[in-house]
């Protein structure tokens, strides 16, 4: 009788209730803090690198900055953020156009109307690269009253690694571009573009 009354007092107690519950919720919330933590750094390091290479395009259209030092300028002042960033493959790059407007595909005679180009339909070799290219820019900074597109990647080790348990990779990578005029120090160069048919 004593057995069962203790059994019972036992059963309706409830004081380490809340030390147990908390240690189920604990891992899940601290998780999704870190998540949300993570979200907020890499909105940050974007801001950062967006700033960086939009100072880095005024800083490259004005005559005499080298590419080498600007795209340095943009490093150092991502790593002040986030220490363990590096350029991705194959980033910075730049591309220079003759005018705003030639920020696209090379032109092409469209002969089936289907709106793509296929082998044998005529096109403007706008690089002077032999080839037809989805994007007419040739490669470097351009000369005087050039358009450059300038791209850089960034990659960087994540602030939290246990957002691997979210799925997350254990590195970001973060892009931005600007598009910008350089100054005009000399008359323009504007080649003639061929037409090709192969």
């Amino acid at each position: 009788m004593i057995r069962r009354r203790r059994l019972a007092s036992l059963a309706r107690d409830r004081r380490g209730a809340t030390v147990i519950e908390f240690a189920i919720v604990l891992p899940v919330m601290l998780v999704l803090m870190m998540g949300m933590m993570e979200l907020g750094y890499q909105a940050y390091v974007q801001s950062v690198v967006t700033g960086a290479v939009q100072k880095a395009g005024r800083d490259s259209g004005i005559q005499g900055a080298t590419p080498a030092t600007i795209d340095a300028r943009v490093l150092t002042q991502v790593k002040a953020v986030a220490p363990s960033a590096v350029f991705a493959s194959g980033s910075p790059t730049r591309l220079s156009y003759t005018s705003f407007s030639a920020v696209a595909p090379e032109p092409f005679v469209d002969s089936n109307g289907n709106g793509t180009r296929e082998t044998g339909e005529c096109y403007t070799d706008v690089n002077g690269n032999g080839q037809w290219d989805a994007d007419a820019g040739r490669a470097g900074q351009g000369g005087a009253n050039d358009v450059t597109v300038y791209t850089v990647k960034i990659t960087y080790s994540r602030l939290f690694p246990v957002v691997k348990l979210l799925g997350w990779a254990g590195t970001a990578t973060l892009s931005a571009a600007t598009t910008l005029m350089n100054q005009p120090y000399a008359t323009q160069n504007t080649p003639s573009p061929a037409t090709v048919c192969t």
